[in-house]
């Protein structure tokens, strides 16, 4: 038999380790003993010491920041760490809210050049209830072989659909024919008064 003590079992998922946070290494916390230089406008200096390269930044009145500490030798640009470190965060910030934008649901509204007055209302008030809930919409509208010479009719039907919404939605894709569809694509309007203003 087994000696038990040795029996480890299946993994505890509540135990997973954390994910670590990404530290980045500046003037004297980078100690390998040579980095390739870059300039704050991107001129590239070399390989060179890397005391040599923390002297160049002090006398510069900057930092010696790591921005690429796995090549070989790691890469150190001469830069204001707390601009850096700020210009980082925007980037976060904005790369959370592409992110954020590709979560937001998108629903499809279909129709037809043949579609009716009241079937075109019905969806308009549908579209605004989407609008509402933060959701996107994409409008299309199907030309079968025949209806392709009569596009205009399309066109009529999208625009009077958008006049009906136009006071809860921003157009973020104005009408376009992509194949045989007549496609646009529409956001929550932002309310005025929503955003933060800095003083």
């Amino acid at each position: 038999m087994a000696n038990n003590h040795f029996y480890r079992g299946r993994p505890n998922n509540r135990f997973k380790p954390k994910e670590q946070k990404i530290y980045t290494r500046v003037n004297f916390q980078i100690k390998v003993p040579n980095v390739r230089v870059v300039q704050e406008d991107g001129t590239q200096m070399g390989v060179m010491a890397t005391d040599a390269a923390r002297k160049i930044a002090y006398d510069q009145g900057l930092d010696l920041v790591e921005i690429v500490p796995n090549a070989n030798p790691p890469v150190c640009k001469l830069t204001n760490y707390d601009k850096f470190r700020y210009e980082q965060k925007q980037k976060e910030k904005d790369a959370k809210k592409v992110q954020k934008d590709k979560m937001i649901e998108t629903k499809e509204i279909r129709l037809r050049p043949c579609t009716q007055a009241n079937d075109i209302e019905v969806k308009g008030n549908t579209i605004i209830r989407f609008l509402a809930e933060g959701k996107k919409v994409l409008v299309s509208l199907e030309y079968k072989k025949r209806e392709l010479s009569h596009r205009e009719e399309g066109y009529k039907i999208i625009n009077q659909l958008l006049a009906m919404v136009k006071d809860h939605t921003a157009v973020e894709m104005s009408p376009k024919m992509e194949g045989n569809r007549l496609v646009c694509r529409l956001a929550p309007k932002v309310k005025e008064g929503s955003a933060n203003v800095s003083v």
